[in-house]
């Protein structure tokens, strides 16, 4: 698969495999996450990689009664909204289920931490499509970032208290019939260009 074509067929695949990655695919993917480009080549984007199982499980039952505590207003992101109402059912898990998490973390204060950040998991998620896996952008865990309960669970697992969740990724093999991501064409109803010659 060529490069444009792992970028034009990434799709975000929510429903995974419980089957382990192979570390040396977890290993390419996050290289190609580590040469991203970022901010005056600072390299402070930190990859927390979660592929023990009870962890993800705790970790979901955290993310699921912080979002089940919150309310939901008029203005409320989409996103967030179904995180919230899913929470307060009780029966939301954020990573899906998924055998591989990648939070990203920066420092905080930092101006580029997003951008950079995004730069990292764009590239990861390309890389995974170029390797038959599925990804999805997980951003639930930023939106918590100042939790104390979940970010007091992301610093025992290597997060530093310089340092915020600025999104994430799972990763795995679709579960579908052929056990490779669904690429079919995607519309695009929005991202206006504008063209100054």
């Amino acid at each position: 698969m060529d490069t444009l074509e792992a970028i034009f067929t990434r799709r975000s695949t929510r429903k995974l495999r419980k089957d382990p990655v192979p570390h040396g695919l977890v290993e390419k993917i996050l290289e190609a996450g580590r040469v991203a480009p970022c901010g005056g080549n600072s390299q402070t984007t930190h990859f927390i990689v979660i592929e023990n199982q009870q962890i993800l499980e705790a970790l979901a039952g955290i993310v699921c009664q912080a979002f089940a505590g919150m309310g939901v207003k008029k203005d409320t992101y989409k996103s967030l909204r179904k995180s919230i109402i899913a929470s307060k059912r009780g029966d939301y898990v954020f990573h899906y289920g998924a055998p591989v998490l990648v939070v990203t973390a920066n420092k905080t204060g930092y101006g580029n931490a997003m951008a950079d950040s995004a730069c990292a998991l764009e590239n990861m998620m390309i890389a995974a499509n170029a390797l038959d896996l599925g990804s999805c952008y997980i951003n639930q865990l930023h939106w918590l970032t100042d939790n104390d309960t979940v970010r007091g669970c992301m610093e025992d697992l290597g997060l530093t208290e310089d340092e915020f969740i600025t999104g994430g990724m799972i990763l795995g093999y679709p579960d579908t019939a052929d056990g490779k991501p669904l690429r079919d064409k995607k519309d695009i109803t929005g991202n206006p260009v504008t063209w100054i010659s």
